[in-house]
């Protein structure tokens, strides 16, 4: 399911899991690469199968993943890459301030207090703000922005003027809305975060929470505004 019938390289991955005890959508993302594809978030544990599926129908292996992108260490974005790494030989990125809890140097921050935790695995790559990745989507830059876990990321493709948010937004309600409180530790650095974003002046907004919103930069200004003045 590509994110724009346009938008050639770059497809969102939506798998409808069992989470928390309940039913929730995620929405994963490949982008299309001259190496293979690069996988952005693989979800939580035993989702890859579904993945699987989304990349098998895009005339990919699962194996074609060489670069496994976790926008942040949460179990939702992160729990599946001792799957994956059974599977592939993917590399795994994440920003330096997300690598200890995807490694297991540090429990994850919003984990069970029990020590209850994904399968941790080495992290390759520490990104960090302004590192580009060629695609066939063209440049991929990625994004600082913190609140929501201490070193999120968010990744923006300037040439289409497009925005991967992770979990930096949402979309409550069938529109864009911002973080969410009850999951973001530092609801100030969230909101900064926020009016970073709105700088961009990206015009289409995919959410690991939502999917895809034809609502960009004045939306996002539109959240800041409100967010920022309570």
């Amino acid at each position: 399911m590509a994110t724009r019938d346009d938008e050639p390289g770059l497809h969102a991955l939506p798998i409808t899991v069992e989470y928390g005890g309940r039913e929730v959508t995620f929405n994963p993302a490949v982008v299309e690469t001259e190496r293979g594809l690069v996988l952005i978030d693989v979800g939580p544990e035993d989702g890859i199968r579904y993945l699987e599926t989304h990349i098998d129908s895009l005339g990919y292996d699962l194996e074609d993943v060489w670069l496994a992108l976790i926008t942040h260490h949460d179990a939702d974005h992160a729990g599946g890459l001792d799957d994956l790494l059974a599977r592939t030989d993917a590399t795994v990125a994440t920003h330096r301030d997300e690598a200890p809890y995807v490694s297991g140097e540090r429990e994850p921050i919003k984990g069970d207090s029990d020590g209850d935790r994904y399968p941790p695995v080495p992290v390759d790559l520490e990104l960090v703000e302004g590192v580009r990745i060629p695609t066939l989507a063209g440049p991929m830059d990625v994004l600082e922005t913190p609140g929501h876990t201490p070193g999120h990321i968010s990744l923006h493709f300037p040439e289409s003027d497009l925005l991967l948010a992770a979990d930096a937004l949402v979309v409550d309600d069938g529109a864009l809305a911002g973080p969410r409180p009850e999951f973001t530790p530092d609801m100030d650095r969230a909101i900064e975060s926020v009016e970073k974003l709105a700088d961009l002046e990206a015009e289409h907004t995919v959410c690991y929470h939502g999917g895809y919103m034809n609502e960009g930069a004045d939306r996002m200004r539109e959240i800041y505004e409100a967010e920022g003045d309570e």
